[in-house]
């Protein structure tokens, strides 16, 4: 689980260059925990969005930094679905992505 977590955060960070990442933890009317990692950055194209779970792939040219393999997010993805967890993400270009870790 802090895999899962240092992946989302550093991810927020990363892509937030002027702005801010927040986190958040809580537990709903279902006695679920929610853990939010949510950023202002540079946002996910519509087109990526269902794609950015998958093994090695990495989204348009402007969220490319070096170094990286395309596989944190999927590591993540698998992390989640291992523990029965449900991972998702809401994003719009230039305003921000959400992370939802449902438990």
């Amino acid at each position: 689980m802090r895999r899962l977590v240092v992946i989302l955060v550093d991810n927020a960070v990363k892509y937030t260059e002027k702005g801010k990442v927040t986190v958040s933890l809580y537990t709903d009317k279902n006695k679920r925990k929610v853990f939010i990692v949510e950023d202002t950055g540079i946002g996910i194209a519509k087109k990526d969005l269902d794609r950015i779970f998958d093994r090695f792939y990495r989204a348009d040219k402007a969220r490319h930094r070096e170094g990286g393999t395309g596989l944190g997010l999927s590591i993540a993805k698998w992390i989640a679905d291992i523990h029965k967890y449900s991972l998702t993400v809401e994003s719009t270009m230039n305003v921000g992505t959400k992370f939802t870790l449902k438990m």
